[in-house]
């Protein structure tokens, strides 16, 4: 077959701007995702068909929901167990400034196959917006991806099973005043003893989450060196129900153990030096606790552990 000049020149600008996300990891194994460039690569896929690694300009567009027409479904669901990780891999991606944000749905009892997604069904399940440093120069979660092109988020472990879509979205901030939105589309079965779902004022429906007056999608990116940044969208939702108790046990565990260690060690000046650091531990659960340029707490609360997810971004779990 013969190509035009222009056809190949607008295919080399297309793959060579901007990225999305090309594979996921879970479940102990990768499973491919659908390829904008070679759509018949990815036919076998859990991934939702998306088209151009270009952006979405408008958040109030159709396409802000999954990068496609919302008809476009996947013929595979992937199975992943609630309170396990799932990472985004991006076939590439070139911006340094703005938000990671993830959101899951969940789809009919029958799967996510004929489903468009519509409606106020969406939750955000983990966020990263600024990092460090100052909004015109600090690390953000679009850093992250530059540097390593993964993010990994965790399914709340308390999620009720069935079929959910799960939403990555990088919003690129690099143009001042010119958002620019990157989202793509998954299938998943989630499995488990959960019994939560989130309630009504978590939920948001895509488009419709935010607008571009929202302080967090249009930035100064060049002048603005505040360093506070609100990540656009509802809170997230942390997963409440099904293991909720597991918490709860927990927590009173820690204190016990604590106050018996302490008399034997008392007589010794070290105690009171370490006991302080208990304290210290002031990073709530699904915080940031440590990363390269990171320069805040480090100790999670009684009950959660940091854990490293790159080397820009550990977080408490």
């Amino acid at each position: 077959m013969k190509y035009t000049v222009p056809f190949l020149a607008a295919l080399a600008t297309g793959v060579a701007a901007h990225g999305g996300v090309g594979s996921y990891t879970f479940s102990g194994k990768t499973w491919p995702g659908f390829s904008p460039y070679n759509p018949n690569a990815g036919t076998q896929t859990i991934q939702r068909a998306w088209y151009t690694y270009d952006p979405i300009m408008d958040p109030q567009s159709s396409l802000i929901r999954c990068n496609n027409r919302n008809t476009e479904t996947a013929p595979l669901h992937g199975e992943i167990a609630a309170g396990s990780q799932i990472t985004a891999n991006w076939v590439q991606w070139t911006h340094a400034e703005g938000p990671v944000t993830v959101y899951m749905a969940r789809c009919p009892d029958s799967g996510c196959g004929s489903w468009d997604g519509s409606g106020k069904v969406w939750f955000k399940i983990d966020e990263a917006g600024l990092l460090s440093g100052t909004i015109n120069k600090g690390n953000w979660g679009n850093t992250v991806v530059l540097n390593t092109l993964k993010w990994t988020s965790t399914i709340p472990a308390s999620l009720k099973p069935g079929h959910y879509l799960i939403r990555h979205e990088v919003l690129a901030l690099h143009q001042a005043r010119t958002p620019q939105f990157y989202p793509e589309c998954a299938q998943l079965t989630v499995t488990g003893s959960g019994s939560a779902l989130p309630d009504s004022s978590y939920l948001v429906s895509f488009p419709g989450a935010f607008k571009m007056s929202d302080p967090g999608v249009t930035v100064e990116i060049n002048s603005d060196s505040s360093s506070n940044y609100i990540v656009p969208g509802p809170a997230v939702w942390k997963g409440t129900g099904g293991s909720a108790p597991s918490p709860t046990t927990s927590v009173p565990t820690q204190p016990t153990t604590a106050p018996t260690t302490a008399p034997t060690t008392a007589p010794t000046t070290s105690q009171p030096t370490t006991q302080p650091t208990q304290p210290a531990g002031t990073v709530q659960k699904w915080g940031q606790c440590g990363g390269i340029g990171y320069s805040g707490a480090t100790g999670c609360v009684s009950g959660s552990t940091c854990v490293k997810l790159n080397d820009y971004y550990s977080q408490c779990q």
